[in-house]
């Protein structure tokens, strides 16, 4: 007798959640909690760096929070591994949009010179700013380009050996004299000290002086 066999249900998965692009994912830690797994995610330059990129490129549309910190974490690897390739593109590429903006400000204060002096000084100023950060900017290159060797001075101590006599007495002929004070020390050799207690010798008498009867 045949048996009928029920066909078994294909598993249905539950539908995806709409995937915000604005959203954070973080990969929590067996050792650590949501707080901490948080903490540590946002202070990550790749992240703190998409969150501001993301804000700025409104131009592009909407940019995925995670594929842009993704994207910039291989940049981060990338200048660890000692590739600089894409650092050097950027910084030509900030160097031209500087002198850009450099040369779009010093016509705009060419066209109110005469006029407006106060419009003229404020677009001048901005401009040099533009023109300052645009050779800062070249510096940083070059000296990608062509590290210089990093040169250490070292210090000699002139003052090693060197012996402060305190008894020194500077002469017109520019030499020194090392010597005790006659006017205290006659008649004592050098290196012994007074004594106030000695008697001194005895004074005679003065026949002019003599007590009279």
């Amino acid at each position: 007798m045949a048996t009928n066999k029920s066909k078994a249900k294909p598993e249905v998965k539950p539908a995806d959640a709409k995937h915000d692009s604005n959203t954070l994912e973080v990969a929590k830690k067996t050792d650590e909690t949501k707080a901490e797994a948080l903490a540590r995610k946002v202070i990550m330059p790749s992240v703190t760096g998409a969150v501001t990129m993301q804000a700025f490129k409104k131009n592009f549309g909407e940019v995925d929070l995670m594929a842009l910190i993704e994207a910039t974490q291989v940049q981060i690897q990338a200048v660890k591994d000692g590739d600089m390739k894409r650092t050097e593109s950027m910084l030509i590429t900030q160097a031209h949009t500087l002198d850009t903006i450099f040369n779009e400000l010093a016509r705009r204060a060419a066209l109110n010179m005469g006029e407006y002096i106060n419009t003229t000084d404020t677009y001048l100023r901005l401009a040099l700013k533009a023109q300052s950060q645009c050779r800062a900017t070249l510096e940083t290159l070059a000296e990608i380009k062509n590290p210089q060797p990093t040169a250490f001075i070292k210090q000699q101590n002139i003052g090693v050996n060197q012996q402060v006599n305190n008894d020194a007495v500077p002469l017109a002929h520019g030499k020194i004299k090392n010597q005790p004070n006659e006017l205290l020390t006659k008649g004592v050799q050098h290196g012994q000290t007074l004594d106030t207690r000695a008697a001194g010798d005895s004074i005679g008498k003065n026949p002019a002086m003599a007590a009279v009867g």
